[in-house]
């Protein structure tokens, strides 16, 4: 018996006397035949969007790397907690999973009653994208970058206009800590949607909007919106030309959408285990990266732990910014 062996021996000889044996060996032979059905995973936001992007570039991968149908299950609604709450009271089996956006972290302070707590009833599994805002503005506006965009707000002596999607949307944080940082008067106006918002920057009813690429890359191509930065602290593989908000002289300001996976906080480690593994290897893949720049995303692939910790803080960034600018829903 070689020296490695005889470890494992003692160690299950040990883990035996204290009764932990069985389970060790139960929860190994779980992960080693699991999946061996469908998967499903829960989508927050409708078709076409971001999320059901992602969701669907790695469900085929998944599908194809293990055999199984892995099945995106689009369930909107409720700011995105519809989906959410049924993977917390799916069985706790690894067979439903769900995504996360962004948008989670902001629920988890602006939303009083919800059924779930994002940090303590979901095992996250990896965090599957980020991706920046670009801050754009109409055309005619006479500024060329940030800093004389503030400068051309402090010469005018009124409050810049910007529109988002809705009230506690991420483009009003966005918007909302942009004031904040440059400690420039602004004014938010709330449409029923960020496209109704874009058409109004376009015509010039009001001065900006924080917009997501995926949404406002073709208006930038021809010439119907000028960008201004980009607002996290790497430029974009969609928009190389494009500063970051760090780059145009506003230190600090960082806001980053974001996709993750994750499943009920009971489903087993071993499981969990598993699936960060084979989804961060999907995500390195050139093809599948190729394929999430669609929406300005850059994929990330994290580790169980590094997912939590940024759970963790995306909500508690929020949770200030909320608290200061006093957005109640």
């Amino acid at each position: 018996m070689n020296q490695d062996r005889r470890k494992f021996t003692e160690l299950m000889a040990i883990a035996s006397a204290y009764g932990v044996a069985p389970q060790l060996f139960a929860q190994s032979n779980l992960a080693d035949s699991y999946p061996k059905k469908p998967i499903r995973i829960l989508c927050p936001f409708a078709p076409a969007g971001g999320v059901d992007i992602t969701a669907r570039s790695v469900a085929q991968q998944l599908t194809q790397a293990w055999g199984q149908t892995v099945i995106v299950d689009n369930k909107p609604g409720a700011n995105g907690t519809i989906a959410v709450e049924a993977a917390v009271q799916a069985p706790p089996d690894g067979y439903t999973l769900t995504m996360i956006s962004s948008s989670h972290a902001v629920n988890s302070t602006l939303l009083k009653n919800q059924s779930y707590d994002l940090i303590k009833d979901l095992a996250p599994i990896t965090q599957m994208t980020r991706q920046p805002y670009v801050l754009v503005i109409n055309p005619n506006l006479p500024v060329n970058n940030v800093t004389e965009l503030l400068a051309y707000a402090k010469k005018n002596g009124k409050a810049l206009t910007y529109g988002s999607s809705g009230i506690g949307g991420f483009s009003h944080l966005a918007g909302g800590l942009f004031s904040l940082s440059t400690k420039t008067e602004m004014l938010h106006i709330p449409y029923k949607g960020g496209s109704l918002a874009m058409n109004d920057v376009i015509s010039g009813q009001i001065d900006m909007l924080f917009s997501t690429i995926l949404q406002s890359h073709g208006h930038i191509n021809t010439g119907r919106l000028r960008p201004l930065a980009v607002t996290t602290p790497q430029r974009s593989p969609s928009l190389p030309d494009i500063p970051t908000m760090q780059e145009a002289g506003i230190k600090d300001y960082e806001v980053q959408g974001w996709y993750g996976i994750v499943a009920s906080a009971k489903v087993p480690g071993p499981i969990v285990n598993k699936l960060n593994k084979e989804i961060v290897q999907i995500l390195k893949s050139p093809d599948i990266a190729q394929r999430l720049q669609t929406d300005g995303s850059v994929a990330v692939g994290s580790s169980q732990e590094e997912f939590a910790e940024f759970i963790k803080s995306q909500v508690a960034k929020w949770r200030t910014v909320i608290n200061a600018l006093k957005i109640q829903i």
